[in-house]
């Protein structure tokens, strides 16, 4: 039996690493779709509506850096819808969107395999039986 709690799991150095690429990957995607939603497009009367759209993302940011497990559960999930927009802004945009839209696409994939191999590590699936 694998003592998955936070305390027997906290001194793993790959989960350190794990951790800080989900933490930074979502704080890159945090920063880059407020930039881009409110710098960058032109600002629409629903220009600050679209901003909004990081709130999920935000509360999200609390849960990992609890190193809560069910937080990185779902945002395993979440970060595909953010995935989609990348991907339809990459496909509907022109110029320079189009690069932006695929460094949105790479932040969500990022944070998607560390949120992945946080709960890989944290379960220990994949790990020898003794």
């Amino acid at each position: 039996m694998h003592d998955t709690s936070p305390a027997a799991t906290a001194a793993s150095p790959e989960l350190r690493a794990i951790r800080a690429l989900a933490v930074g990957s979502l704080v890159a995607l945090i920063a880059f779709d407020v930039a881009w939603d409110l710098a960058v497009t032109d600002l629409r009367p629903s220009g600050l509506w679209t901003a909004l759209k990081v709130l999920p993302l935000c509360i999200a940011l609390s849960g990992l850096l609890r190193h809560r497990m069910y937080t990185y559960r779902w945002m395993s999930l979440l970060v595909w819808l953010y995935f989609v927009e990348g991907v339809v802004r990459a496909w509907s945009e022109r110029g320079a969107a189009r690069g932006l839209a695929g460094l949105e696409i790479l932040l969500c994939l990022l944070l998607f395999a560390a949120c992945g191999l946080h709960v890989r590590q944290r379960l220990g699936w994949g790990r020898k039986k003794r």
